[in-house]
């Protein structure tokens, strides 16, 4: 190239813009020449036509087209045109800048007419949301996403490749590797640009085919020499074994013969990786199987059931090979509840148990403890492990007596953290796994997997609890786990409760036993605070005042005979005057009279009791209702009714109520849905 009209240059990079139509004058307007603000180094919202100054934004234009003769698919076609606006170019070691002039023009034209005489791939783009979503301004066909000058290039180097005598793998890495940056794909950083030293200014929009309306044409050949160097070739290093395969089916696996596996899935619906993969599988030939692909994806009518289904396929055949007792890493990061709630489920029903949520921080390389684990803005990190083959043993012969349950939790104890650091390593945040709903929770699934009736409820559950496990705030400990939380305690200080935002009847039923647990409160003092901390409920959910949870789920001191334990010893602690009291002390009962408290575990059954009868009567009211839907309905009482119907083996009741509750309702709880799927399971179904 002539850059400078004198001496011989090397282009560096090409920016080009769209072009579209004001429709007042009916003028082209240049993207780059209207919209761009160089000072900022942003698009503007509103800019004015550069011919009339009418005020204009890029959805009030329509856009400028091309037509031309597409030798490659025998077609005349039609595109948004873009034209060049810069060109980055260097002559003698320097760098330089300039606009585009007839002889630049000229012999653009020139490659773009020219014929390319190795081989392309030219095909339509497959169905897809992202490989089809530039169809609208004409870039239809696989070879549309590339420059005809990048075209030829990536063209004559990938036939020397082909033709190469033993065509080495590691030359097909350095080809298609290289595509991110020398494809149509690349657009201008702007922010980065127009700021001197700002770092890379060309990058693709990561998880999207998109075409943007500045785009950046680097130089293929440079960008394929880069490939080389940044990744260098080492199939000679024998240390490890490189295989591609379906997770689905891995017939190198063998069984309990992994001492460790890391798994990265997909994510539900975040890429669709065979879509994003789909030019450079143009030219290497093949095609991902879509069918097998562990993804959810309206446009291919995969739903989070299917994806579920592949997952639950993948985590068997990582459970059959990994050995006994050890353990499984699964990265993990999405926003969609249903989709969390199905990689675990799928682990769950794969057979391994998990022990650990954390937060990956990718900045300081290292975990976090996470403290909301259904907020999966950032990548969480599951650990999960196998059960030892001597524990499956035991359980087979005392699964349906309460040992096999204590037997389960004392195995389950001793996988899970003693302790959680806080942020930047400042005191101790509670293990939610530790937690007695939770063990009560992961007792029920591991059950329910193995096709065991659960021996004993909630109310039972814990007051076993007390009496075999060591208790430290509020978390379940083996004795020797006890001691050594002691002793993290007292080195760091604090421990955290992780928040708890009020959005429905559990989680508020759980906010109140972590604020009553220590300080037992009267309603009045408990109602601005409730008040504070409570968000929406789910449109779906039966409201409850607050005066309904605390009689369904708590006691209230009527000031009537000795005053609880609970409230003797906050009171006792917190109040010198009333050290040393009896609990029949009058001023003592003055002073708890109409304090709401958590009841004693050995005498909270009967409480229990009660609430599930009420729960229970509910859900026969939503079973035998004649709607097809439940708009509004009580959801910890169709968790009740799913469980007394599991107890019952009444499969069919479960799936029948199911279908009456919305699906993301469904897909969106954990309880639920384990409920539905075993049913579904037992009774064959899909």
């Amino acid at each position: 190239m002539h850059a400078d009209g004198k001496a011989k240059g090397r282009i560096n990079y090409t920016v080009w813009s769209d072009v579209f139509v004001c429709p007042d004058c009916a003028r082209e307007v240049v993207f780059w020449e209207a919209a761009v603000d160089k000072e900022a180094g942003s698009v503007l919202e509103e800019f004015p036509c550069p011919h009339c100054r009418v005020k204009l934004t890029k959805r009030q234009m329509e856009r400028a087209w091309v037509s031309r003769y597409d030798a490659a698919i025998r077609q005349t076609i039609r595109q948004a045109k873009q034209v060049p606006v810069l060109i980055n170019y260097t002559v003698a070691g320097n760098r330089s800048e300039k606009t585009p002039d007839t002889g630049d023009l000229a012999l653009i034209a020139k490659i773009e007419k020219s014929e390319i005489s190795h081989w392309f791939p030219s095909e339509r783009m497959p169905e897809g949301q992202e490989t089809r979503r530039n169809d609208p301004i004409g870039a239809t066909h696989s070879h549309h996403f590339y420059s005809p000058r990048n075209l030829r290039v990536l063209s004559s180097i990938w036939g020397k490749i082909r033709n190469h005598p033993s065509f080495p793998s590691h030359l097909g890495l350095w080809f298609t590797s290289s595509h991110a940056w020398g494809t149509r794909l690349n657009r201008l950083l702007l922010s980065n640009y127009f700021k001197k030293g700002g770092g890379v200014i060309g990058q693709t929009l990561q998880g999207t085919l998109y075409i943007s309306s500045i785009g950046i044409e680097t130089s293929a050949i440079e960008r394929f020499f880069l490939r080389i160097s940044s990744v260098p070739f080492t199939a000679n290093n024998r240390s490890g074994i490189t295989y591609t395969a379906s997770s689905t089916s891995p017939r190198f696996l063998t069984d309990n013969s992994f001492d460790y596996i890391f798994v990265d899935p997909p994510f539900g619906a975040n890429i669709t990786y065979s879509e994003l993969n789909s030019l450079w599988e143009a030219w290497l030939g093949v095609r991902t199987n879509i069918q097998h692909e562990a993804i959810e994806d309206a446009s291919k009518n995969k739903t989070v059931n299917d994806y579920r289904q592949l997952m639950n396929d993948c985590f068997n055949q990582a459970y059959k090979a990994l050995k006994p007792g050890r353990w499984i890493t699964v990265e993990f990061s999405n926003t969609s509840a249903a989709i969390w709630n199905s990689i675990q489920l799928a682990l769950a029903q794969s057979g391994f148990i998990v022990a650990n949520v954390s937060v990956l921080d990718k900045s300081h390389k290292g975990y976090r403890a996470v403290t909301t684990p259904t907020a999966v803005k950032q990548d969480l990190v599951i650990s999960a492990y196998k059960p030892n083959g001597g524990f499956e043993g035991r359980f087979l012969e005392k699964a349906d007596t309460p040992e096999g349950v204590w037997d389960f939790v004392r195995t389950h104890l001793k996988y899970l953290p003693v302790a959680k650091r806080g942020t930047g390593g400042v005191g101790l945040i509670a293990v939610p796994e530790r937690d007695p709903r939770i063990l009560f929770d992961q007792m029920v699934a591991y059950y329910i997997r193995k096709g065991h009736m659960v021996p004993m409820d909630a109310a039972e559950f814990q007051v076993g609890l007390e009496q075999r496990f060591s208790q430290r705030d509020g978390m379940y400990f083996l004795p020797e786990q006890a001691a050594e939380y002691d002793r993290r305690k007292m080195a760091a200080g604090d421990v955290y409760q992780a928040s708890l935002f009020i959005n429905g009847e559990g989680a508020a039923i759980e906010w109140l036993r972590r604020l009553l647990k220590d300080k037992p409160m009267s309603f009045q003092d408990i109602h601005p605070l409730f008040m504070r901390e409570l968000g929406g409920w789910p449109k779906y959910e039966t409201t409850l005042e607050l005066s309904e949870l605390l009689q369904q789920n708590f006691l209230c001191y009527d000031g009537k005979g000795e005053v609880p334990g609970q409230i003797h010893g906050y009171l006792s602690s917190n109040f010198k005057e009333f050290r040393n009291l009896s609990k029949d002390d009058d001023a003592l009962r003055a002073k708890a009279k109409d304090r709401w408290y958590v009841p004693d575990p050995n005498k909270a059954g009967d409480l229990e009791k009660l609430r599930e009868r009420a729960l229970l009567r509910e859900f026969e009211d939503y079973r035998t209702s004649p709607q097809k839907r439940l708009k509004v309905f009580r959801l910890e009482a169709v968790r009740a009714g799913f469980r007394k119907a599991w107890q019952n083996h009444d499969y069919a009741t479960i799936i029948a109520v199911a279908k009456k509750i919305p699906e993301n309702v469904l897909q969106e709880d954990p309880k639920l849905l384990m409920w539905h799927d075993q049913a579904l399971t037992r009774m064959g179904g899909e």
